[in-house]
């Protein structure tokens, strides 16, 4: 590519508007993300307040009235409006006030950063820097036993950690990003020779999946799983790609038991055992908790946070007898607490009550909707439409009821999900 198609393509960030600084900050999100949780929240807290100036200057508060953020903002009011009143008092309400900070970053990224077709293409490029790193990162600690930190897999279930310390979460942030790259870079593989180009796609695709499935955490497999078919549920072009990577994923699983004797002990026997008992498991004490809970304050829950706070309470041991768990099983595990219920569902309505469950959904289906939507606009070209399909498939599979998660209002996790939404409504505004 030449000097001047580069230029065109990628025309340089200009810092003496508000919108270049944002776009700036933006590019910055995704390494923060990995490594710095006080940047990240400084980022984004940056881009939100830019917006707000621009909206102010040009008096447009057009994007309040998207039907995505009407329900988001009557959630996070009645989430504040239940911390006010909670159990944690002046830190639950000051931690109620600042969610607000990520539908900011999502509106202004679809209403404002993201909207011509350069930051899009500079984010994309970054993101897929991010993704190959974290990739390369798993499989070098698989391969040679240490990452670039010298740390080898997580001791307990032989997850791999990539390129992160501590806790395993490569396979936690993966899902949350990965869809919007490995369905574009498939696109222009597929394209690249007639004949070779679908068997390259289809190789990298399944290269994606096997290495969430040798990153070996569960419920982010689960998820990757989802993803790819309900992406070859929307995309019929895509349907045999899919299959085969889901084939060979399936196929990786059971070859854990030789590869990574660890990981298929954690990923399928311990998984299956959870299953089998899975009111007695960890997840299953923490989500009767959470019920318990709700069913104690239904109307306004115990406002952010509450869960933390009231998990170890024995007023809260309570069984559910639907379920044939009885009071006395709960109060055998006293111990069967955590900072947060692991599903954002529960987490909201344990906060908020039934009627902050019921706001918490309606927050995610109108965001789903927006992009479904979106997504099924006649007359889009197949680029267009695959773009659409990927955001979808990505925050479908961020909002999947059905699965175990990071508390939802904190960084990096909801991070990722309101930069992926922010740049999913920035693609649904293009014609």
């Amino acid at each position: 590519m030449s000097d001047t198609a580069m230029a065109r393509r990628f025309p340089a960030i200009d810092l003496r508007n508000l919108a270049g600084v944002a776009e700036l900050l933006t590019l910055l999100l995704p390494v923060a993300f990995f490594y710095s949780r006080g940047l990240a929240e400084a980022l984004i807290a940056g881009i939100g307040l830019l917006f707000l100036t621009k909206s102010w200057r040009d008096a447009d508060w057009a994007w309040l009235r998207a039907p995505w953020m009407k329900a988001s903002l009557a959630w996070w009011l009645w989430l504040v409006f239940c911390s006010a009143i909670g159990v944690k008092g002046v830190p639950a309400l000051l931690q109620a006030l600042g969610a607000i900070r990520l539908m900011l970053l999502a509106a202004a990224l679809g209403n404002w950063v993201l909207l011509a077709p350069a930051p899009r293409r500079r984010l994309f490029l970054v993101l897929s820097a991010c993704a190959a790193w974290l990739v390369e990162q798993c499989w070098q600690q698989y391969l040679f036993g240490r990452n670039f930190l010298g740390q080898p897999p997580f001791p307990v279930s032989g997850a791999l950690t990539g390129p992160f310390s501590g806790l395993p979460r490569a396979g936690s942030a993966y899902v949350l990003f990965i869809f919007p790259l490995l369905l574009p870079w498939a696109q222009r593989i597929a394209a690249y020779r007639p004949k070779l180009g679908p068997v390259l796609a289809g190789a990298f695709l399944a290269f994606g999946v096997i290495t969430m499935v040798l990153i070996g955490q569960r419920m982010p497999i689960v998820l990757m799983m989802f993803g790819v078919v309900l992406l070859a549920r929307l995309l019929p072009e895509t349907r045999r790609l899919a299959l085969l990577a889901l084939a060979l994923a399936a196929l990786a699983v059971p070859a854990t038991k030789v590869i990574s004797p660890t990981v298929f002990a954690h990923i399928v026997l311990q998984f299956w055992d959870q299953l089998s008992h899975f009111t007695s498991s960890d997840y299953g004490m923490l989500y009767i908790r959470a019920i318990a809970i709700l069913n104690a304050h239904p109307w306004f829950g115990g406002g952010h946070d509450a869960f933390r706070t009231l998990c170890s309470d024995p007023t809260y041991f309570k069984g559910l007898d639907w379920l044939g768990v009885t009071d006395a099983m709960v109060a055998t595990r006293p111990d069967a607490c955590n900072i947060h219920p692991h599903q954002f569902y529960l987490e909201a309505a344990s906060a908020g009550g039934y009627p902050g469950l019921a706001l918490f959904a309606a927050m995610t289906a109108t965001a789903v909707w927006t992009l479904w939507s979106a997504q099924r606009i006649p007359g889009q070209d197949a680029t267009q439409r695959l773009w659409r399909t990927a955001f979808l498939v990505q925050i479908a599979v961020a909002f999947w009821p059905i699965a175990a998660t990071m508390d939802f209002l904190s960084v990096p996790s909801a991070g990722w999900i309101y930069l992926m939404l922010g740049w999913g409504l920035a693609h649904s505004r293009q014609s």
